[in-house]
């Protein structure tokens, strides 16, 4: 028999799911939907259809997703509370375009400076919270979301004037060079950044699990008074996490640009929700690290699936927003209730 955590885990999880499917039936009813052809049109909007085409649509989502999520598993495992994720995604995929657009040379020379330019965008951004959070003092949380905000609207004056293509009508900078593109899998629409992001995912597993690195840095995520305590030297291992993170979520800005969209596009990285339904996902399996690929899949089937349910059945995708924001419910309780408990087990240690 299992033990009571895990069974009352797995019960929680069961409820969750029934509470989702009863609010996504609920809802059905509401706009007037048949369910069963909703539910197929979700199923093969997620898995299939086409000759497995939405298939690869999920995977193409699910690798941004799942680099973004392994960038915030990285800091949160830490104790550091990075949610920049979207500025640093933001200056991977910008510095990264405008690097390959600018840059002469051979074109995978230059392809390779650029995704490398995008990580370390992306990294420096990162950094820039981490050194107002030491040397300032504000603190992690405010300055990795604040900083979201400058290069945002540096990306988008940087696409709007200087680098915009004005032939097109639109926000956006010229288009990479064709020799630059990610190219496609044989016969499907679907680029190889996914295997960026598998490599990025074994080296995340990896660090976390066998690197004296990676266990200093829980260490400091569980105990930061008993990592001073016992001499760790927590500014660096803070700076040299956050740099990591942020190289991360540069690399997919790298992947969106050179994969997907062959251009910066302005608001292509923001308005996705990429960063912030990366960091559902890491929460909701508990910052595990080998679970984190899986829970940014899941993410993206439900906003593809909801797209398909939107063709079959004339369902408004917003549902899968609506699915999602039950999951952020359910995983804002586990959160809440883990700090509560924990906060009752030491005062009754002190008592």
């Amino acid at each position: 028999m299992p033990p009571a955590n895990m069974r009352g885990e797995l019960t929680s999880w069961v409820i969750t799911l029934a509470w989702i499917f009863a609010i996504l039936f609920g809802l059905m009813l509401l706009v007037g939907a048949p369910f069963a052809t909703a539910l197929q049109g979700f199923v093969e909007g997620a898995f299939g259809g086409r000759r497995f085409g939405f298939l690869m649509a999920t995977l193409s989502r699910a690798t941004l997703i799942v680099g973004m999520a392994l960038s915030a598993m990285l800091s949160f495992r830490a104790g550091l509370f990075n949610i920049g994720g979207e500025g640093q995604l933001v200056a991977g995929g910008l510095v990264s375009a405008l690097v390959a657009i600018m840059l002469p040379g051979p074109p995978l020379l230059v392809l390779s400076a650029a995704i490398a330019a995008g990580m370390i965008a992306g990294a420096a951004w990162a950094l820039l919270a981490g050194v107002l959070q030491l040397y300032v003092g504000v603190p992690l949380l405010v300055g990795s979301l604040l900083l979201n905000f400058p290069i945002r609207y540096i990306a988008s004056y940087l696409v709007a004037h200087p680098f915009r293509d004005v032939q097109s009508g639109m926000v956006q900078s010229h288009l990479v060079p064709n020799a630059m593109w990610l190219p496609n899998f044989p016969g499907v629409r679907l680029d190889i950044g996914i295997l960026f992001i598998l490599a990025a995912s074994i080296f995340a597993i990896v660090y976390s699990h066998t690197t004296l690195h990676g266990y200093r840095a829980r260490l400091n995520g569980l105990s930061p008074d008993f990592a001073r305590a016992v001499g760790l030297p927590v500014g660096r291992l803070t700076l040299q996490t956050l740099a990591m993170s942020g190289a991360i979520a540069g690399l997919v800005g790298a992947i969106a640009v050179f994969g997907i969209h062959h251009r910066y596009i302005d608001g292509m990285l923001v308005q996705p929700l990429y960063a912030w339904t990366g960091i559902i996902a890491v929460l909701l399996v508990g910052m595990i690290p080998w679970l984190v690929p899986s829970s940014g899949f899941f993410f993206a089937a439900v906003q593809t699936g909801a797209a398909g349910m939107e063709r079959a059945a004339g369902v408004p995708k917003e549902i899968g927003l609506i699915m999602q924001a039950v999951i952020i419910l359910f995983v804002a309780s586990r959160v809440s209730g883990a700090l509560l408990g924990g906060s009752r087990g030491q005062r009754d240690g002190d008592a």
